[in-house]
Parts: C-alpha cells; sequence; structure tokens
C-alpha cells in the first residue's frame, strides 16, 4: 500500500530563499527513497507505506535540527485518482493563456504585483489543483517555487 505524507515546517519567513528547516526535511524524505514535491508551506512524500513510515522520525529530526519550532504531519494512504499533473501540458497551458490575454501580456514580463494578481487568477481557475502546477507557473513567472507559495498565501490587503 502507498502512503502520502505532508509536512510543514515553522517559522514562515517570507520571500527570500526557503527556509533551512524546510530544505532538511525534504532531503531527509528525498534519502529515504519517497517521491517529493517540495513546498516551503507544505511539502509531500510518498511511497511504500513501511517506507514512509519508517523516513518520519528522520524527517521530523531534519525540520527540527534546521530551526523549525514546529512540525505539522497529514498522513494517509495516496489517493485514488490523484489530480493530472503540471506534466498534463494542456490544461495548465490553457489557464496561463487566459491569464496572459486577460493581462496583456506574457506572465515572466509582468512586474511584482502583476505577477501576485497573474498567481491569484491562476488560483480562481484552478490552476493549482494540478500536481506540480506551482513549479511550472514558477518557471512561467521567473520566479522561484517559494515566491509562488507567497503569493498564495498572502493577505490581500
Amino acid at each position: 500500500m502507498e502512503l502520502h505524507a505532508e509536512f510543514t515546517s515553522e517559522p514562515f519567513r517570507g520571500e527570500g530563499p526557503p527556509p533551512e528547516h524546510a530544505v532538511r526535511a525534504c532531503e531527509a524524505a528525498e534519502r529515504a527513497g519517497l517521491r517529493t514535491d517540495f513546498g516551503p508551506l507544505g511539502t509531500s512524500a510518498d511511497g511504500d507505506h513501511d517506507a514512509v513510515l519508517d523516513a518520519l522520525p528522520s524527517i521530523v529530526r531534519a525540520a527540527l535540527d534546521g530551526g523549525a519550532t514546529q512540525v505539522t504531519l497529514r498522513l494517509g494512504t495516496t489517493p485514488r485518482g490523484t489530480p493530472p499533473t503540471a506534466g498534463d501540458t494542456s490544461v495548465l497551458d490553457g489557464f496561463v493563456r487566459a491569464v496572459e490575454a486577460e493581462l496583456g501580456t506574457r506572465l515572466g514580463d509582468l512586474d511584482r504585483p502583476g505577477k501576485q494578481r497573474a498567481v491569484r487568477l491562476l488560483e480562481e481557475h484552478g490552476a493549482f489543483q494540478l500536481r506540480k502546477s506551482v513549479a511550472a507557473v514558477a518557471e512561467a513567472l521567473g520566479v522561484t517555487r517559494f515566491t509562488v507559495y507567497n503569493y498564495l498565501h498572502r493577505d490581500e490587503s
């Protein structure tokens, strides 16, 4: 049986490079042979039941040793009918083209407020329901995945 673990570590610092505790936790999951999707506000790791359960102590220890003050974990079986990945380019490309048309330019040519707006519009279109879409959107915007996560979780004021 496959298991799916999602873990977050805090504190969250905002923009810039990902926090050391998030990087170390992801690296621990990868060393354990798990398939990972890294995001500083949430990293997922998938693998065989025993491999995931055996890796959890080292993931948590790596986060804490890296400076985390809190680690949150969600664990479950790998969901059936997982959403398509961003590798299914026709779906994500359609979202990106629609947002570019609405904003009147390519995502990579936008200034920072424009990129923030683009991320909000992509979220409204459901682009982030696709697995691994954050990495693809980050590439289109010319920013890091960490920045996209920051835009997604930013308070609109």
